[in-house]
């Protein structure tokens, strides 16, 4: 099954099993050696079983500055707060996982058990850590659910026989997971409902607020297909100021609000990522600012407070169905803007910085 399928009845999951590096925690953008793992095409499993249990070491000082992937602690609030028992399974040692998650408050408390790939026979893709999970918890594998963003991870939920959702870590790189039960973009696109567990309520009028995050810089030529091509003229920014942002957010439809200081202040709708149906090779910001404007702006200073999200990124059979999404879109940031918990960041001073 993937990401578009749809289940007729609900999977009866009793608890949710979680790995950490690059599942919940940003691992990736400071620890190099993580690719040999994350790139396991299922050759030679008991040479990568063997080495990635010691994998992903990191000195204090990395430690505190390992951030939370978007939707990480939306999911350990939401299942801490409905008793849906966690556990927390790594092939970092023990001692790792503690000096990653005592930086973010209230994970280590959150989890039911916590179990290092120090702790079983051989980690990941063996199965040893979710069974070891299961044990644990006292629940049959066929009740446990796991979420992971690796193919050792995939492999070893499926062969507990547990079901298992991926959230693939390394980009454009999906196609490959075809053993995980579903295939999700980011945690803020997983629905707990599918599987029997209590949904999320936060999804406001087909929006999720988020925190609000914050890029700027002078409008520079994109593609020529905005306006050409799709009859959609969006005003590019340049990445080259905000590769680590870029590498923290899911690729994926955003809205909020844009900022011209000589022109005012508008509502905007953007994409982030690859475009999959144009094929692009970098990751590109492209905001849609929801306005008639007369003439180009290109070289004016743009400021984007981004405050919701609305959709993941996704390929398209024609160009006419991109053009209709893109404009359902539009109308989803519309009407979502009018409303006060979007429409506040309207006045945020950053916004006004020329």
């Amino acid at each position: 099954m993937n990401s578009s399928s749809i289940m007729c009845f609900p999977k009866l999951i009793k608890c949710v099993i979680i790995g950490l590096d690059g599942t919940l925690v940003n691992t990736d953008a400071i620890l190099s050696f993580q690719e040999y793992a994350k790139q396991w095409d299922g050759r030679e499993p008991l040479q990568i079983a063997a080495k990635t249990p010691s994998a992903l070491p990191c000195s204090p000082f990395q430690c505190c500055n390992v951030k939370a992937l978007p939707g990480a602690n939306r999911l350990i609030q939401h299942l801490k707060t409905n008793g849906v028992p966690m556990v927390l399974a790594s092939n970092s040692p023990r001692e790792t996982i503690h000096a990653k998650i005592s930086f973010h408050y209230g994970w280590e408390d959150s989890f039911s058990v916590i179990i290092g790939g120090d702790q079983v026979p051989t980690g990941k893709p063996s199965p040893d850590i979710f069974f070891e999970a299961a044990r644990r918890l006292r629940m049959e594998p066929s009740s446990c659910l796991v979420i992971e963003d690796s193919l050792p991870g995939v492999t070893a939920g499926k062969a507990a026989e547990m079901e298992v959702v991926a959230v693939p870590s390394l980009p454009k790189q999906s196609h490959l997971f075809t053993a995980a039960d579903e295939v999700i973009n980011s945690l803020l696109d997983l629905r707990l409902e599918n599987w029997g567990l209590p949904p999320f309520a936060d999804w406001v009028e087909g929006t999720l607020p988020v925190d609000p995050w914050y890029i700027g810089g002078p409008v520079v030529k994109g593609f020529g297909r905005g306006s050409k091509l799709l009859g959609i003229p969006t005003a590019n920014l340049s990445t080259k100021d905000y590769l680590d942002i870029l590498s923290e957010h899911p690729a994926g439809v955003y809205f909020g609000w844009a900022g011209l200081p000589a022109r005012g202040i508008f509502k905007m709708v953007m994409s982030i990522g690859w475009n999959p149906y144009f094929g692009n090779k970098e990751k590109t910001i492209e905001p849609w600012l929801l306005h008639e404007f007369t003439e180009d702006f290109y070289g004016e200073e743009l400021r984007l407070v981004i405050v919701g999200y609305i959709r993941p990124e996704r390929n398209f059979p024609s160009l006419e169905s991109l053009i209709a999404k893109i404009h359902e879109d539009r109308r989803v940031a519309e009407r979502a803007l009018d409303l006060p918990m979007y429409s506040s960041h309207k006045n945020d001073s950053y916004l006004r910085k020329s």
